[in-house]
This record gives C-alpha cells, sequence and structure tokens, in this order.
C-alpha cells in the first residue's frame, strides 16, 4: 500500500506537468494513470469490505449535493466567496473541528500554504485588498533583510533568519492570491524556464569543447543571454 502511495503522489505530480506543458494528449494519459491507482484503491478496499467505486461516486456525490446549498438548495450566494463560505461552515457542521484541518500534512509546502490562506478566506479570515498584502510583503522582506546586516564576523542566528524567510515567502504566496497567480505553477514555469536556458549553455559549451566549471561567468553569460533571446 505505501509504494502504491508512492506511485500515486508520482503519477499526480506528472499529470501537473502536462498540464503546465499544455499537452493535452500527455494529459490524457496522466489522467488515465491517476484513475488507474484510484481503481487500485478501491479494489483493495472491495476485498476487505471496507468500500467499493460506487460507494466512492455516491459519497461524493452526496457531498456535493449537501455542500451547494445554492444549487440544490434554497440558499443564495452573490458570488464565488459566498460559496466557498458556505462550503467552510457546513464543513465545520459536519464535524471538522477546525477550519485548517482538511489541508492535508503531507502536501508539499507551497501548495500548503496556498489551501491555508484558501481556507481562512472562506470564512472571512483576509486582507481587505491587495495594497495591505504588499505592506506586509515589504515588512517581511525588511524583516528578513535585517537578519543580514550584521557585522561580517558576527554568527548569523540562522533558525531566526529561516523563519523571516518563511514569513516572506508566506506573504508573497498571500500576494499571488490577490492577484489570481498560482504560486506553486508560476515557481515550476521558472523551473522549467532556468532547466532550458542552462541546457542550451551547456549544449553551447559542449560545442565548443570547453567544460563548464573552466569557464568565467562572463562566458557563461552570454549563451544564457542568447538563450533568453531566442525565447522572444
Amino acid at each position: 500500500m505505501e509504494s502504491l502511495r508512492h506511485l500515486t503522489i508520482e503519477e499526480t505530480y506528472e499529470l501537473s506537468d502536462a498540464i503546465l506543458e499544455g499537452d493535452k494528449q500527455e494529459i490524457k494519459k496522466e489522467i488515465g494513470d491517476v484513475m488507474l491507482h484510484l481503481a487500485f484503491y478501491a479494489r483493495i478496499a472491495s476485498e476487505t469490505g471496507d468500500f467499493d467505486i460506487t460507494d466512492v461516486l455516491n459519497s461524493l456525490c452526496d457531498k456535493l449535493i449537501i455542500r451547494h446549498p445554492h444549487i440544490y438548495g434554497e440558499v443564495i450566494a452573490e458570488d464565488e466567496a459566498a460559496v466557498k463560505r458556505n462550503w467552510e461552515q457546513i464543513k465545520l457542521k459536519e464535524g471538522n473541528k477546525s477550519v485548517l484541518s482538511g489541508v492535508p500534512v503531507s502536501l508539499p509546502s507551497l501548495v500548503k500554504a496556498s489551501r491555508i490562506q484558501e481556507k481562512v478566506r472562506g470564512v472571512g479570515f483576509d486582507w481587505e485588498n491587495r495594497a495591505q498584502v504588499w505592506e506586509k510583503v515589504e515588512e517581511e522582506m525588511k524583516e528578513f533583510r535585517d537578519e543580514f546586516n550584521t557585522e561580517e564576523n558576527v554568527p548569523l542566528d540562522t533558525e531566526k533568519a529561516e523563519g523571516e524567510f518563511g514569513d516572506l515567502l508566506f506573504s508573497l504566496i498571500n500576494y499571488a492570491r490577490f492577484i489570481n497567480i498560482n504560486p506553486e505553477n508560476a515557481l515550476e514555469k521558472t523551473n522549467k524556464k532556468f532547466i532550458k536556458r542552462f541546457q542550451y549553455l551547456e549544449m553551447k559549451a559542449s560545442e565548443l569543447k570547453k567544460n563548464l566549471k573552466d569557464m568565467t561567468l562572463s562566458e557563461m553569460d552570454v549563451f544564457w543571454n542568447e538563450a533568453k533571446k531566442a525565447e522572444g
């Protein structure tokens, strides 16, 4: 079961990559891979008598009906924010002890920060506008920078600096949410961009029969800038 769990996580990341690349055929393939793993879990549970795939789907339908009273009931929701507030309030009535109890512990920290912020927003705990959020970003940036404004011979408090850096990242993720940017997608696009440029640099160095370790930073920058220009 543990190995199957790791494979499922791997497949979901591969699906995410395909979505970022916009490769429809790859998306179709990866969706199939994920569904195969879900079918495995359902099959294992059916053999132990816990539930089967029909129970899973019926449970999902019931949950969607209960948590969308503006569609299946008489509740009025004027906008998306109201829908999310209703969703979180219903989850609390279902027995969740905290709004944040639905955030998986195993999520990558960047994704988890986004989910935490979305969850608390659903119950009204949020900034009023993005200008306030940017002020918080600048405040956290200053606090982080201040940790390094020490004498060269004075050792840094690494733990405190790490804490301040975490605060800065959290506030940046919050700002991304306010301007409708998915921070996970944004960072992954930058990762892919860096990889593409660096591999171009490696290719050019190989053509010149040079080892990157023997090249100066200025020499490498020439090829790096070529790669940037090639991207348009």
